[in-house]
């Protein structure tokens, strides 16, 4: 499937919008390439190519809506489509939080869409999974991983006017190494829009130097330790921490936002100084689709400024309810922080753990925004600036609020998952428990 040109897209958008006898209609359509490789056992086990063309439209009388998907393109499925959604609406109940749809907008430039990803093939995904085989086999060890890539576009119109269009590319790597013994494990990753900046043999390389140091790990009572949070780790606390800044559950009074009596903290100090976070769909490291699914624009976001709450994200419903104006929640964000790497924070820390990755993340209170989860793939006992032996598993009960202000230093960011994050030095870390899991 060729991906769809703005211009394309448009054209069968106006011609579904023009069979509409509905009060609104909007009208979204996608297309996608999407090819994986995975291998397990040092062998490759599937390796396959998605091709992907799908049409949405949701339909509109007063404050009842109906929604129908198609994906054959000529003029009668188009229409019959079109038919389906008008009587899925009038027969749902009414939405009494539904708006009328937004005219037309303007969005951010993306630079999301990079031709090395778009054009990836099948020869080119397998030099990727060797690259990272081949090390694994030399070493003696077992790896698993799996590469997806994709490119597509996205295009949504309404019968208000509003046409929005944006195209974009995506390649992620995983690998998990372990040693002959099963007692080692480490981990390795990788994620971005452009291809090129992707290599699996240093990503790997990480893994196979965690697997094999992980060996005999040494048991650790429970108890607030300092810890190094690589990207990995940190990043995914902090994704939840962003994904829960929510204006109408902080208002109700149900989210780490809310204050007791009433109101919300915003224009609080609730982080450390050294933290700002911010998001932009127009940044060239995580670059990002610049309108919403209603079609409204994206832009930067400024979440933490030195550690005050600058915005919450807003619904149109709750927005207009607030007379305020509606803020998205962002489908990725950047953490500024230092210079120093991974490496540098060991060397500074007298005593510490050092965190590869956490698994199993699972909320505990949305009010204090404690989260439980595992460690995973390398967690190692740091004295006098060096790495001294793995040690067992915890399990940690710990908020990302609590953990942004026992900071001690922050390091360079790098892209994890789809964000923009720094290693994190933490002090007064809370593993509850051990965990016999390698």
């Amino acid at each position: 499937m060729e991906i769809l040109t703005k211009e394309e897209a448009k054209k069968i958008i106006d011609k579904v919008l023009g069979y509409s006898k509905a009060d609104e209609m909007s009208v979204e359509l996608t297309g996608k390439r999407t090819g994986n490789i995975r291998f397990a056992g040092n062998s490759v086990s599937t390796s396959g190519e998605t091709y992907n063309l799908s049409l949405s439209i949701t339909s509109v009388y007063g404050k009842k809506l109906g929604t129908s998907t198609v994906n054959e393109f000529d003029d009668a499925s188009l229409e019959k489509a079109v038919r389906r959604s008008e009587e899925v609406a009038k027969l749902a109940p009414e939405n009494e939080e539904y708006l009328p749809m937004p005219g037309p907008q303007k969005y951010l430039e993306s630079k999301g869409f990079l031709d090395t990803t778009a054009k990836l093939d099948p020869v080119q995904r397998a030099k990727f999974a060797k690259d990272s085989i081949l090390p694994c086999r030399e070493n003696k060890l077992t790896g698993a991983g799996f590469m997806e890539d994709s490119a597509g576009f996205e295009a949504l119109g309404n019968s208000k006017g509003l046409f929005a269009y944006n195209k974009s590319t995506s390649v992620d790597f995983s690998i998990t190494v372990r040693t002959a013994d099963g007692m080692g494990s480490g981990y390795g990753s990788g994620d971005f829009n452009d291809s090129s900046l992707l290599d699996t043999k240093i990503s790997t390389n990480i893994a196979i130097q965690k697997a094999i140091s992980s060996r005999g790990a040494k048991a650790f009572e429970p108890g607030k330790y300092t810890v190094i949070l690589e990207p990995t780790a940190a990043g995914e606390l902090i994704s939840f921490m962003i994904r829960a800044m929510d204006a109408r559950t902080a208002d109700e009074g149900r989210s780490f936002l809310s204050k007791k009596g009433g109101g919300t903290r915003i224009g609080e100090k609730l982080l450390d100084e050294r933290v700002t976070i911010y998001s932009d769909p127009s940044d060239k490291d995580i670059p990002a689709k610049p309108f919403s699914v209603e079609g409204l624009p994206l832009e930067k976001v400024v979440w933490f400024d030195k550690g005050v709450v600058k915005n919450m994200s807003y619904s149109r419903y709750w927005a207009q309810s607030k007379g305020v104006a509606p803020i998205l929640q962002p489908d990725g964000f950047i953490m500024e922080g230092g210079s120093e790497s991974v490496a540098d924070l060991i060397k500074e820390t007298e005593k510490g753990i050092l965190v590869t990755r956490f698994w199993y993340t699972r909320w505990l209170d949305p009010q204090t925004l404690l989260y439980t989860g595992l460690t995973r793939d390398g967690t190692f006992y740091i004295e006098n600036g060096q790495i001294k032996h793995p040690v067992k598993n915890f399990r940690f009960n710990e908020s990302p609020v609590i953990m942004l202000n026992n900071l001690e230093a922050i390091g360079k960011p790098v892209r994890s998952r789809g964000n923009m994050v720094p290693p994190l030095k933490i002090r007064d870390f809370t593993f509850s428990s051990l965990s016999d899991a390698v």
